[in-house]
């Protein structure tokens, strides 16, 4: 009976995870520098971070929350923030030493809890994943559908998003990917710092529709 309403879901869900934004961003980056490990654990702070959107989409949260200018605005400059911090940080990058070496290095250096950190803050902040699941759960979902029916919709958007970001980190963090990126991995890092502060940019410009 709902199995139509779930391939909705499942179709729509896939073509938002699969644009480049914030998320995609920031796996790539720590798969390229830290390592598969800590890309892996970055996708997994994403796809965490979606049960947050779905458990306020349920409880009604999220219609108070795009209801309100002032919680909207601080949630977009909260993530605006985050965004710059991390993006104005990736490009103060250094150049390595040798590249091998530092490859390793690297990955010893990022904790499995930073790199879960960076993703689901990343995706829990993100203001418009907060109008997506709003849209979802009040459009696209029937209101009288029974509420564990909606929450195992969540629970497949949060599962689904961290294996499509894991398959993300996979394929950034294979050795011939990292040693193209290790000569001229600090002008990689730069790069994906202006990619961050420029979706913070035009986050912090987002208005409410």
């Amino acid at each position: 009976m709902y199995l139509t309403e779930f391939l909705t879901v499942a179709l729509i869900h896939l073509l938002a995870v699969a644009s480049p934004g914030p998320d995609f961003a920031v796996v790539v980056r720590e798969s390229v520098t830290h390592g598969r490990r800590a890309g892996t654990w970055t996708a997994l702070g994403v796809g965490t971070a979606i049960f947050l959107h779905v458990g306020y989409s349920l409880l009604g949260i999220g219609l108070i929350v795009s209801q309100s200018i002032v919680l909207f605005n601080a949630l977009k400059w909260l993530a605006a923030a985050y965004l710059l911090y991390i993006g104005f940080k990736a490009l103060r990058a250094q150049p390595a030493k040798p590249a091998t070496e530092d490859l390793h290095k690297e990955v010893g250096e990022r904790t499995a809890r930073g790199a879960f950190t960076s993703g689901f803050v990343t995706n829990g902040l993100n203001p418009k994943a907060t109008l997506f699941f709003l849209s979802l759960f009040t459009v696209v979902i029937n209101p009288h559908t029974p509420l564990s029916i909606q929450a195992g919709y969540g629970i497949y958007l949060a599962v689904a998003t961290a294996v499509w970001f894991c398959l993300v980190a996979m394929l950034f963090s294979q050795q011939r990917v990292r040693a193209g990126f290790a000569r001229m991995g600090h002008w990689f890092d730069r790069m994906m710092g202006a990619v961050l502060i420029a979706i913070g940019v035009k986050l912090a410009f987002t208005e409410m529709h």
